[in-house]
């Protein structure tokens, strides 16, 4: 039976309601349910199963991209071992963070939990390899903010150099935070330190951030671009046209560029479950824009990732979070 993109997801069927085997699909997702060091409020683990179970109400023409479906997209299926990983290392974490960090006395704590989180950047590192060396385009599905780690250090590695749009409420240049070197407020502190094929931060939507981590962007130097919230806000009020905002981002980046998406970069109207929601941020639109600006650049997207999602514990509620996301999904998917 020929394919209906504009008929109903049909039971069984993959992401977006597709039948994609890996072999005939372009963009090959990983979902890593991984949610150990949130330091407010845990769920991201459910964020892959939440996506996916959203996805199939998404219609798959898009006014802008297109027929991205006609790539093909598939979604590997998700490794219980991290399902396990995710648990046992928050049982660990809960301590530190309760305590407000480490102290002296838990440094075997600490070590439990750098190698659980390196097992997770291990198994994405390897994993996105393999997509790579198979020609197709990496996109993670968070879990925490830690987990991308492995896959841009892959892209990196395989494009020898790239730039990175870091779409977020929060820098993440924390270094090691509440004592934990993984810690999914520290992921960009350690792609800038540990991945030097990343020649190119650019920071998009960022409203919460310490004065410490605005140290760690200065001494960076030309390698990072620090896009405020409120500064965009204050241009949007004083009449400046948004694409002369987004423009302005996506002019540094280089010809190959890699995506980190973290949801709470939305206005949290959006995304209300999400971990560490903060006020202010982007509009889906305003989002939606930036991602077909940057595809229209002419840059190539070499890999991407979207974490933070968390669906509602409320079985009664509407399933926003989830919704949302499998949206600004499917637009990743489109840019590469």
């Amino acid at each position: 039976m020929s394919f209906d993109p504009d008929a109903a997801a049909q039971p069984g069927s993959g992401i977006f309601g597709l039948d994609c085997e890996r072999k005939d699909s372009h963009v090959i997702l990983l979902p890593v349910p991984f949610d150990a060091t949130t330091s407010y409020r845990r769920g991201t683990s459910l964020g892959p199963a939440a996506i996916f179970r959203a996805s199939a109400q998404v219609d798959l023409y898009d006014r802008r991209m297109g027929r991205i479906y006609e790539r093909g997209i598939h979604m590997i299926d998700e490794v219980d071992r991290l399902w396990k990983l995710s648990e046992e290392t928050a049982e660990h974490a809960a301590s530190l963070i309760e305590a407000g960090g480490a102290r002296p006395e838990d440094a075997g704590t600490v070590r439990k939990i750098d190698v659980a989180c390196e097992e997770v950047n291990a198994y994405v590192y390897a994993e996105v390899r393999k997509i790579l060396r198979e020609n197709k385009i990496p996109g993670v599905i968070g879990g925490e903010h830690s987990v991308p780690f492995g896959a841009i250090r892959a892209c990196a590695e395989h494009h020898e150099k790239i730039g990175l749009l870091h779409i977020d409420a929060h820098m993440d240049f924390r270094d090691a935070f509440e004592g934990m070197t993984w810690s999914h407020a520290s992921i960009m502190h350690n792609v800038m330190s540990r991945v030097p094929g990343v020649t190119k931060i650019v920071q998009v939507g960022i409203r919460d951030f310490g004065e410490r981590e605005l140290e760690f962007a200065t001494r960076l130097g030309d390698r990072c671009v620090v896009h405020f919230d409120d500064a965009w806000g204050e241009r949007l009020l004083n009449a400046e046209p948004f694409s002369t905002l987004i423009a302005q981002a996506i002019d540094p980046l280089p010809e190959k560029v890699y995506v980190s998406f973290d949801i709470d970069a939305l206005e949290p109207s959006l995304c209300p479950n999400t971990g560490t929601p903060v006020p202010g941020g982007l509009s889906f639109t305003q989002a939606s824009l930036l991602l077909d600006a940057l595809r229209t650049s002419g840059r190539t997207i070499v890999g991407f990732d979207l974490v933070e999602v968390a669906p509602s514990h409320d079985d009664e509620a509407p399933e926003l979070d989830g919704n949302v996301g499998a949206r600004i999904l499917y637009k990743l998917c489109g840019l590469a």
